[in-house]
């Protein structure tokens, strides 16, 4: 019997860790990165030199996420909006599903930015970061999308399982930053389907022009870094226009963008996540709003937080600190449930739907 539990406990193991390999991703071609103004030396770099984590922070950070006092979980349920359904539709419509998942509806066309639908934001289905609150829909549930927009290949914002899923179930193109793409090829989504682009390229699909934008962060699902490059986009259509952080530190570029694809009807910021030891690559709420500004944002929609614990700081923090900065500044706010779907053009007024969960 022993030898039998042995057997079996093995044989979940391996069935659990089966996916790990290729959930690495590919290994980006050389001579498709080197055309990049960003790609020196044998790596992407960012518009200024920015200090990311390293092992020398290690105790100190496992000690804070052992022993710190923060309240990094959610004291009940996160509520939750399932799907509204309907037509496509005119106008401008934002669904965020937690973390940076997000449906933007613009002008008739639908483009999904950073969709990871799993449990867990690891290439390992027992170990990594853990949901804090279910999907509100499910995948199937959210319907025809014309483009997938990846910010970049860590795995809270590329993620193997729902890029397979979506590869199976519809037609969308995948538009992502340059090298990324040899990890959708690697988990055999066609070759037709993946666009790769540098910063201020862009691609059009639907009447939708997508651009990528600069960013100020890091890229590598290993123990390579900075082979894929990370970026900001700019989801315009003919009549609204989208800005998307992805994951950065704040920089001088969101003027420059602002001035040459702005002024935007809605940007999505992200506002979680942050610590001082990685400062330079994650903005706090406060540079968030900041960056908005810069951009001339309009409606400022916060993500990156409430759905994964990736730092040190209470799961309120974030949105607490936002909602502040963004009153301070006169700066339009809306803060959705998980699986709201909102009308940029008549926002929901912030309710503080998160304070009940301290």
């Amino acid at each position: 019997m022993t030898g039998l539990v042995a057997a079996a406990a093995v044989g979940a193991a391996a069935w659990a860790v089966r996916d790990v390999p290729a959930a690495l991703g590919g290994k980006p071609r050389e001579e498709r990165l080197r055309r990049s103004p960003q790609y020196r030396d044998g790596k992407f770099r960012n518009p200024r030199p920015a200090r990311t984590l390293t092992a020398d922070d290690a105790p100190n950070m496992f000690r804070e996420m052992l022993f710190g006092e923060q309240r990094r979980h959610p004291a009940g349920p996160v509520p939750l909006v399932g799907p509204q359904g309907g037509p496509r539709t005119e106008g401008l419509h934002l669904t965020w599903y937690g973390h940076a998942s997000t449906l933007v509806e613009i002008d008739g066309a639908r483009v999904l930015i950073d969709p990871v639908w799993s449990d867990r934001c690891s290439p390992s289905s027992l170990v990594g970061p853990r949901r804090l609150h279910p999907v509100p829909h499910q995948l199937e549930e959210v319907g025809p999308v014309d483009a997938v927009v990846i910010s970049h290949d860590h795995y809270d914002h590329l993620d193997l399982p729902t890029v397979r899923a979506i590869t199976r179930g519809q037609d969308a193109v995948f538009v992502v930053p340059l090298g990324v793409g040899e990890h959708l090829r690697r988990w055999k989504v066609p070759e037709a389907r993946i666009v790769e682009l540098d910063w201020d390229e862009s691609h059009e699909v639907a009447g939708v022009r997508l651009t990528a934008t600069p960013a100020q962060h890091f890229s590598g699902r290993g123990f390579q870094r900075d082979n894929t490059l990370w970026a900001s986009w700019v989801i315009a259509g003919p009549r609204h226009r989208v800005y998307y952080s992805g994951d950065t530190g704040y920089f001088d570029g969101y003027e420059r963008i602002g001035r040459e694809h702005g002024p935007f009807d809605a940007s999505l910021i992200q506002i979680g996540a942050y610590n001082a030891r990685w400062s330079d690559i994650h903005m706090t709420p406060e540079e968030g709003v900041a960056a908005h500004r810069d951009l001339r944002g309009g409606l400022l929609v916060p993500v990156h937080w409430a759905t994964f614990n990736l730092a040190m700081h209470d799961w309120t923090e974030p949105v607490d600190r936002v909602w502040r900065e963004a009153k301070a500044h006169d700066v339009p706010l809306a803060v959705p449930r998980p699986g709201e779907r909102i009308d940029v053009a008549a926002p929901p007024s912030v309710d503080g739907w998160w304070q009940a969960l301290v």
